[in-house]
């Protein structure tokens, strides 16, 4: 069905990587390790950093007053902080321009990434549409044929604009297939357009709807779709606060001033977060409704009868509920209310509350996250973080396990009712994602599409460990290396982390990652507390005043690595983007003698304000805020990144990276945290910002500057770890 999801808003904040499969064999008749230079104080001066003006404000939070100097930074419409991001880009690239090595990273990131990547197909009217990549094209292209017909561009991307940062966001057809709607984001915003095309001829048949922020597109019939978003907020469109999400109706043909708000309109249906979903048998309207990113209100309404009321299944932010699968009026929900690894339930639309409630599918020891298609549901449970994919029929009783091909991750199996087939991909860290086709009557797996990525998963090995965090709690992390790794304490190693909004990091292969793997380093990735991978108990286990138990889990993932000789401190690196650029931040202002490069990518780094922009005032489930109560206020500000930079520390060498355009972590955060470190650090390690013009938080990136950027991360990194030079 066109199911409306529980507000899986954790997404709306989630780095995204840009990560793609690929790789490429090591030649066997060249080293596989690096040259190691012991330090690197000798090799590099200290640099010239922009001189950064300090003003004079100060807020006062429970009678303490908390000095600002860079807030002129928050201005993003300011000439005099433009100036401030050219000039230090200047000094960035500057630094950049001097790793000897940096090029080289960047060929073979273009030589492994360049391999034709083509997506599961799916069927929309009578054509079979699916997304492809030729190889290093900047965005994917949507193509689709007929059966037995050559296949054709439906939509290219890369043609919205010059430069490739213009993306294709969301795509989704009216119920026979004969009309699209897709949504595109240009320079990495948030904001979008809606286009409506005729699908068979392509052409534009209406202006496109504009301003659009945190949408979906569900459509009734063919007659028209639901969306949502935000009045346009007073002041800059990039970091203004944004409070109140609508639903609206469009209606093919009228003007967008036309478009009827359904749920959002009136302070009494004030949410956050509002997200509007048809049932695949078009009978009911689904509305989900947030306040912030964890718990929503879901309410139902019958399209069959024009006047018909909304009507609440859940009138509480308690519990991530939502309508997963519907026959005729008997409902199927999956939810965490009274069940923190979630099950699926059953009730009638006529009487949905909870007390009528009757369990389906059970919850279990494991987090469950659920799917239909083919006639059939699909639960799949993370085991310590690995996929595990059992099959039910309608009556609740489970027909098989799917067996996939060794621990790693599995795509949810999901598809209209009448489909026979359902696709899959599976991967891990060192096995690039394959395809399979599922037929579901069967039970049989076939592969459908092998990756073309030119990397030998043999000469690799990626296991599973489970360490002690500060305070005795068990955490599972996944270490990859090449075959063979002498555990000497000098192997360079990315520790990557994220920690928050309920997101579980489960085993995903990346090209990126496959480049860093090939020059003898070590990738670790740690299930931290605030995650999903063990429900919603792991959860808020890292929320608010147990935010810290987050950073003390990855302190001591960084401990366990050097203890068992994988690395040690002068080769040790964190990443973490977005909450986890918030991660690194904090540890590396927390424990700046653990580690050599620190890399907080568009990061959450004010914790006094951030709820202050766009829509942070959503991620206060998570963090609290500064005006709470006195002990948030004072928890807050003992870890906030920017808070927390003193002088006479020597940091580690920081690369702190961010796009001009990110209207969902402002990069003030990143501007102010840079400031404090230029001003503050202590010794020659350097503390740069790179700042990517015309680029959001991650989605959309074209992947010329994502090579590009992961070029620059890597040769910073291994260049301040003292690697003079890398295999040939």
């Amino acid at each position: 069905m066109k199911k409306i999801t529980s507000i899986a808003i954790a997404t709306l904040l989630a780095a995204c990587s840009g990560d793609s499969p690929e790789q490429t064999k090591p030649d066997q008749a060249k080293q596989d390790t690096a040259q190691v230079k012991p330090a690197l104080d000798n090799q590099v001066s200290k640099v010239n950093y922009p001189v950064t003006k300090k003003g004079e404000v100060v807020d006062t939070y429970f009678e303490t007053q908390i000095a600002d100097p860079y807030r002129w930074l928050e201005d993003d419409r300011s000439l005099e902080t433009g100036e401030w991001v050219k000039a230090q880009n200047k000094v960035t690239f500057g630094y950049l321009d001097r790793i000897p090595y940096r090029e080289q990273i960047k060929k073979r990131l273009e030589t492994l990434w360049n391999y034709e990547k083509v997506g599961s197909p799916f069927k929309e009217g009578a054509y079979t549409y699916f997304y492809k990549n030729d190889g290093l094209q900047n965005q994917y292209v949507v193509w689709r044929q007929k059966d037995g017909g050559e296949p054709e561009v439906f939509l290219d991307p890369n043609k919205f604009s010059e430069d490739g940062t213009t993306s294709l966001a969301n795509l989704s057809f009216s119920k026979d297939g004969s009309i699209a709607a897709y949504s595109i984001s240009e320079g990495g915003s948030d904001w979008r357009k809606i286009i409506i095309i005729n699908a068979e001829t392509k052409e534009v048949t209406e202006e496109p709807l504009v301003d659009v922020k945190f949408s979906g597109i569900s459509w009734k019939g063919n007659e028209g779709f639901y969306y949502s978003s935000y009045d346009k907020p007073e002041g800059s469109e990039l970091s203004a606060k944004t409070d109140q999400h609508k639903l609206y109706y469009h209606k093919l043909g009228q003007p967008q001033s036309k478009d009827e708000v359904i749920f959002g309109a009136t302070a009494e249906q004030k949410r956050r977060y509002v997200f509007g979903g048809v049932t695949e048998d078009d009978k009911y309207l689904l509305i989900s409704g947030a306040v912030s990113t964890s718990g929503n209100d879901l309410y139902i309404k019958d399209l069959t009868k024009p006047d018909s009321p909304l009507v609440a299944i859940l009138d509480n932010f308690d519990s991530d509920t939502s309508v997963l699968e519907n026959v005729g009026s008997k409902l199927y929900l999956v939810t965490n209310r009274n069940a923190p690894n979630k099950k699926i339930v059953t009730v009638d639309a006529s009487k949905p509350a909870p007390e009528n409630w009757v369990d389906f599918i059970p919850e279990t020891e494991n987090v469950l996250t659920a799917s239909t298609g083919g006639g059939y549901f699909f639960a799949e449970y993370m085991v310590d973080a690995l996929s595990k994919v059992l099959q039910y029929d309608y009556q609740g009783k489970q027909v098989r396990e799917i067996k996939l091909p060794g621990p790693g991750s599995s795509s949810s199996l999901s598809g209209k009712k009448e489909d026979k087939t359902l696709y899959y991909t599976f991967t891990n860290y060192k096995t690039p994602s394959t395809i399979f086709a599922y037929e579901v009557d069967k039970g049989e797996s076939s592969v459908y599409r092998k990756s073309g990525a030119k990397f030998d998963s043999d000469k690799y090995e990626s296991r599973q460990v489970f360490y002690t965090s500060k305070d005795g709690t068990r955490v599972p992390m996944m270490i990859t290396h090449k075959k063979g790794l002498k555990l000497n304490g000098k192997n360079p190693t990315i520790l990557y982390g994220y920690g928050g909004f309920n997101v579980s990091l489960t085993p995903y292969f990346s090209v990126a990652n496959a480049v860093w793997l090939e020059q003898g380093g070590v990738y670790a990735v740690p299930n931290l507390r605030g995650g999903g991978e063990y429900g919603k108990e792991w959860h808020k286990a890292g929320t608010q005043l147990k935010k810290q138990n987050v950073f003390d889990d990855f302190i001591a993932a960084g401990e366990y690595l050097i203890k068992e000789n994988y690395t040690s401190s002068n080769y040790l690196a964190i990443r973490g983007g977005s909450n986890g650029g918030l991660l690194v931040g904090a540890v590396m202002t927390q424990r700046p003698d653990l580690i050599k490069v620190a890399l907080p990518a568009v990061g959450v780094l004010d914790m006094l304000r951030y709820h202050t922009f766009t829509a942070g005032a959503g991620w206060a489930y998570d963090y609290g805020t500064a005006e709470q109560s006195k002990e948030m206020f004072e928890y807050l500000k003992d870890y906030s990144p920017v808070h927390n930079v003193k002088k006479g520390v020597q940091y580690p060498a920081t690369l702190v990276t961010t796009g001009d355009h990110d209207d969902r972590v402002v990069p003030a955060h990143s501007f102010k945290f840079a400031a404090e470190l230029q001003s503050k650090q202590t010794g020659n390690a350097p503390t740069l910002i790179r700042i990517e013009t015309n680029a959001g938080h991650g989605a959309g990136t074209p992947i010329s500057k994502t090579i590009e950027q992961y070029a620059d991360i890597f040769g910073f990194t291994l260049f301040n770890m003292g690697i003079e030079s890398l295999p040939q």
